[in-house]
């Protein structure tokens, strides 16, 4: 699995001209699940987005997780992260999870966010969104778990 997690002021997924997810201070994650990717990979990937050290502590240093802020997390499926861009002027999606697998990985894995974290939100699997933020900084890193 692999996300861009991106420190915001706020952000918020639409569908249909209807918020469906909204946080102010936090993470915004876009995540894309890959053909061989389980629970484990979905586990390991949500522990380091709750623990990822993005955030300023007194002395300004990026030194504070999002558990240690409280802030938000909005959790945006987009399979178009695992696009292979490596060679030609077309993405291949060969290495994405297929449409099922990727849906159920993505429902567990908002299961689980919502188990250890509360406060969580969720873009909508498989819907034409649009993504509203502010990203703070800009803040934004890559995370893999393989």
């Amino acid at each position: 699995m692999l996300t861009i997690i991106q420190r915001v002021t706020k952000a918020q997924a639409v569908v249909n001209n209807e918020t469906i997810g909204k946080i102010d201070q936090g993470i915004m994650a876009l995540v894309a699940m890959e053909k061989e990717d389980g629970e484990n990979e979905a586990n390991r990937l949500l522990e380091k987005i709750l623990n990822y050290r993005i955030f300023s502590d007194i002395n300004d240093k990026m030194n504070l997780s999002l558990r240690d802020v409280k802030g938000g997390l909005l959790l945006v499926p987009q399979f178009t992260l695992a696009a292979n861009t490596q060679s030609g002027n077309r993405p291949s999606f060969s290495a994405a999870a297929a449409p099922e697998k990727a849906k159920q990985l993505f429902s567990y894995f908002c299961q689980q966010a919502t188990k250890k974290f509360p406060y969580t939100e969720f873009g909508q699997f498989g819907a034409d969104m649009q993504i509203l933020l502010v990203n703070d900084g800009p803040v934004t890193f890559i995370l893999k778990t393989n």
